[in-house]
């Protein structure tokens, strides 16, 4: 249907775009004229409104020359070829996977897995910074994984990555930075760290190897910790006894040649009677050691146990079997042979005996 017709009949004249075609001039009576404008028309509205979404930015050029960055949300820009707009999704994350073979400081290599989210930040450097960023990144991610893991050993490596995975994603950020690529590196994780197969099992033994060591060196520790003060305390015990063993002794030796002072000055003053006692409690002292034995009537032996003295050992001696004196062992022997003899008959009566 006509929006116009010839003989003054409108039609659909009524609305807005048959009053925009009714107020163009006509070029010789006809139409072409209105329906060229109003396609300028409309490829000047068009051209001259930009939407920008959410998640992007707009970079416009004005003449091939960079201008400014357009915001999410509606834009005016000047027609082209005056202006262009480029638009970059800037919250886009990106991610780059690899696995790439590095020596490590220890002369071994290790397949390590490199993992890299980035986005962009800077729309501008990533459109004319560098000729291609996101190859750049790639690049620079390779190169940095292998310098850190370059200068970690083995076991560094294949045990605690996460301060490596730290330090190779601020070298990659510096270097971005450096070839102005306008991107940043959200996250960078080394997720595994793989001898290569052909020697996989010569790392299991070494593995293996390495955590009997870390066992046994545990149980060491365990026994060191259990076993030591055991031994300390005990040490401590000996000390404690022998100190007193000593106190006692020099107080026994002190004593002994006190009293033989005094026996001294005694026996000058009185030689016999001095003599005489002195024979009388030595006697004592070793009858009182000894067994008895008792003759009755002749027709009964009266056995009489007594402590024996011998056989006696103090706490001291308990604590120190090796202080026990020499004499006390021969004193015990010797007890036993007497009391292996046999029993002599028994005396007439009225008589009695001590034997020793």
């Amino acid at each position: 249907m006509a929006w116009n017709r010839p003989g003054g009949s409108t039609g659909n004249g009524g609305s807005g775009i048959g009053r925009i075609l009714n107020s163009l001039p006509s070029l010789g009576g006809g139409s072409p004229l209105r329906w060229v404008g109003l396609v300028f028309a409309l490829w000047l509205a068009f051209n001259c409104f930009v939407l920008i979404a959410e998640q992007q930015r707009g970079v416009v050029l004005r003449f091939g020359q960079f201008d400014r960055v357009m915001q999410p949300g509606p834009n005016f820009k000047l027609p082209w070829p005056v202006e262009t707009v480029t638009k970059v999704n800037a919250t886009q994350i990106k991610n780059y996977e690899a696995s790439v073979p590095v020596l490590t400081r220890d002369e071994n290599i290790v397949d390590v897995s490199i993992n890299v989210q980035y986005k962009v930040a800077d729309p501008k450097l990533y459109l004319f910074g560098t000729r291609n960023g996101d190859e750049v990144l790639k690049q620079a991610a390779l190169s940095t994984v292998r310098e850190q893991v370059g200068r970690s050993d083995l076991d560094t490596v294949l045990g605690a990555r996460e301060q490596l995975a730290v330090s190779a994603r601020e070298r990659l950020q510096k270097s971005l930075e450096a070839y102005r690529t306008g991107l940043q590196v959200t996250e960078l994780n080394l997720p595994d760290a793989r001898p290569p197969q052909q020697v996989k099992p010569a790392f299991d033994d070494v593995n293996s190897a390495q955590q009997d060591q870390q066992r046994l060196i545990s149980e060491a520790r365990a026994y060191a910790a259990k076993i030591v003060p055991e031994a300390r305390g005990q040490a401590a015990r000996v000390r404690t006894v022998s100190e007193g063993y000593k106190t006692a002794e020099i107080a026994r030796a002190t004593g002994d040649a006190e009293r033989f002072s005094l026996l001294v000055a005694q026996y000058k003053g009185a030689p016999d009677v001095t003599r005489k006692r002195l024979w009388l409690e030595t006697v004592q002292d070793v009858l009182a050691k000894n067994r008895k034995v008792v003759g009755g009537d002749g027709r009964q032996l009266i056995y009489v146990p007594m402590i024996d003295a011998a056989k006696a050992v103090t706490p001291t001696q308990a604590l120190l079997p090796d202080l026990v004196s020499p004499a006390v062992q021969a004193t015990e022997q010797a007890t036993e042979q007497n009391s292996a003899r046999p029993a002599r008959s028994g005396r007439p009566a009225g008589r009695e005996e001590v034997v020793r």
